[in-house]
């Protein structure tokens, strides 16, 4: 490829199309008559749209195998490769923007089409998508007394980041001039500044509610599960998990913070007054393209303040049919074969965040046929579905599990979901409400799904009634799915056989034909990441499991006869997942507990 180096002179011009076009001729990418042709169509020729951005949009493809789109990413590595300069993809999760939006006006960036993105002791990088425009470069660097760096980044993100980092900038600073620098009063522990006043943010401040906008829109679009806002004595930090992982985006001013967290109370209908005691709440808002989400709030007075998490529900989770969820069929024909039952029990097992609400809810929404009354008891309800009853706990009214199944049971429901089993008198009524001919499905804190068995007996369950309801029990985890766009086959170092051969071998599974890594790219944030799948562990309760089922249950029979009757570890579920390349054998072993006869 002719490239032009940093070190040969360029004379100083904007890029045209007609030199865009010649250049991807001279480079091989696309035929010279086509760039013939493509010159002469005069319509192309608008001097307010960067020429690459023009290219992109004629859907083109590389001359050479394997026939790539020119895609605007494409065209902006390919010209930052030409200039001799270092290609910049812009996270906005990883940019702070009180800072970099300091370095210059929002008016010379705009005039420019320049972007600041990262500034330290001894350069500013500054993000360009005319390589050949350095004016503004010899005009800075006296100013700013620091080193310049210069990237080449698309065309799109550059225009749009310049509205946004600097709207936000100018919102965050506003809204902390006309609210106190700083306030303790919900602290425990406080800094005192004298002569500091004392005046309240209005939480409907424009500003805010800018601030707020913003961190919704980008939390929806980098697919994060939850937003954590968390005060510290100095600064509110903002991260987002995603895909299980936490990120830490943002930094934000103290008063700022307290004002966010006040404005997303009063849109979740919480006692914006009340910071003593935790809350929950629940928003339904709307995506940019149209798409309703629900947040569930939950607020938690921490040492430096109110601390608000706000987890993202998707309503699409509800109609994901079980292969989506990661069920094989093998996993689906045993669960279908418990949710087909008239009644009886059937628990979840799993820690917090292993995907049982959506098994669950998925599950049900399959159930809730109009011939069939689905009533549900939850502490809170997670997701608002009109095909259900939905009850929430109030323990503040002696609304528990327990009195709510009994409430329910009244209703003449056809399947009862209970959120959780925590209790001796939960776990009665359970049993009772399956002994009256009802389905009810739960969830338990287990690590594995035999260990539900002796959970309910320790709970104080009785071991003739556990035999005459419980149908099975499921245990699941969530795993990270590799990027379908960047995943690398790649074979099994020495390490990795080694334990593969011990996951495995007890199960006479054979060694995955090819394994894949994680690379990272543009579609997955860089992470080799993108989604999380389930992985199941299904014991059905047969005949012979009943038997072992007794006030002094040997677990390890039960273990293993369920072993024997078809149930497969949560690794061995892993392993298959790994096998056909969906997730790595790191994510598995991170995530699902060693089988009893590893």
């Amino acid at each position: 490829m002719n490239k032009t180096s940093e070190e040969t002179p360029v004379r100083e011009h904007r890029l045209t199309l007609p030199e865009a076009v010649d250049s991807l001729v001279a480079d091989g990418l696309i035929p010279k008559g086509v760039g013939e042709d493509f010159k002469k169509e005069r319509r192309y020729f608008r001097g307010d749209i960067h020429p690459l951005v023009v290219i992109a949009d004629q859907k083109w493809k590389t001359l050479a195998e394997p026939h790539k789109a020119l895609t605007l990413e494409f065209l902006t590595e390919w010209l930052a490769r030409r200039a001799g300069l270092d290609y910049l993809h812009i996270d906005p999760l990883k940019i702070n923007f009180s800072i970099v939006t300091e370095v210059m006006s929002n008016a010379y960036a705009t005039r420019f089409k320049i972007l600041p993105i990262e500034v330290n002791t001894r350069e500013v990088t500054i993000a360009t998508a005319e390589p050949w425009v350095r004016e503004w470069e010899a005009e800075l660097k006296p100013i700013l007394r620091k080193d310049i760096r210069r990237v080449v980044a698309n065309p799109h993100d550059i225009d749009r980041y310049l509205v946004e980092f600097y709207n936000l900038a100018r919102s965050v600073k506003k809204a902390e001039q006309q609210g106190e620098i700083r306030s303790g009063a919900s602290n425990f522990e406080q800094l005192v500044e004298l002569g500091k006043t004392n005046r309240q943010f209005d939480a409907n401040d424009q500003h805010i509610v800018s601030i707020v906008d913003w961190l919704w829109q980008y939390a929806f679009e980098q697919r994060a599960s939850d937003i954590h806002i968390e005060p510290r004595r100095e600064l509110g930090i903002v991260r987002f998990r995603i895909d299980g992982v936490l990120h830490q985006v943002y930094q934000i001013p103290m008063s700022v913070l307290n004002a966010m967290t006040s404005r997303i109370k009063i849109l979740g209908r919480m006692d914006v007054v009340e910071k003593r005691r935790p809350q929950d709440g629940r928003i339904k808002t709307r995506t940019a393209d149209g798409q309703e989400i629900e947040l569930r709030l939950s607020t938690l007075p921490t040492a430096f303040g109110e601390k608000l998490v706000m987890r993202i529900f998707d309503p699409e989770v509800l109609v994901r049919d079980f292969a989506e969820l990661g069920f094989t069929e093998d996993d689906k024909a045993r669960w279908s074969q418990m949710t087909e039952q008239p009644n009886g029990i059937i628990l979840v097992t799993g820690p917090t965040g292993s995907g049982k609400t959506t098994t669950l809810y998925s599950t049900l929404k399959q159930l809730a046929t109009p011939e069939v009354n689905v009533c549900t008891i939850e502490d809170p309800i997670e997701m608002i579905e009109a095909s259900f009853n939905q009850v929430q706990v109030q323990q503040n009214i002696d609304m528990t599990f327990a009195a709510g199944v009994r409430a329910l049971m009244r209703q003449d429901p056809d399947i009862v979901m209970v959120g959780e089993i925590r209790d001796i008198e939960t776990a009665d009524m359970a049993v009772q409400a399956a002994l009256t001919g009802h389905l009810v499905l739960s969830t338990l804190h287990t690590n594995d799904a035999p260990t539900a068995v002796t959970r309910l007996l320790d709970l104080g369950t009785p071991a003739y009634l556990l035999n005459a309801t419980l149908l099975g029990v499921m245990a699941q985890r969530l795993v990270r799915t590799l990027c379908p766009h960047c995943k690398q086959a790649a074979p099994m170092t020495p390490e990795q056989e080694e334990i593969w051969q011990a996951m495995v071998a007890p199960w006479k599974a054979v060694r995955p034909p090819q394994i894949y890594r994680p690379v990272g790219c543009l579609e997955c944030r860089m992470t080799g990441y993108m989604g999380r799948v389930g992985l199941y562990e299904i014991m059905l309760m047969s005949p012979e499991l009943r038997k072992l089922v007794t006030p002094t249950t040997d677990l390890a029979r039960v273990r293993e006869l369920a072993y024997r009757e078809g149930m497969k570890p949560l690794r061995i579920s892993g392993a298959m997942k790994v096998a056909a390349g969906l997730t790595t054998l790191e994510e598995v072993l991170q995530a699902a507990p060693p089988a009893a006869s590893e």
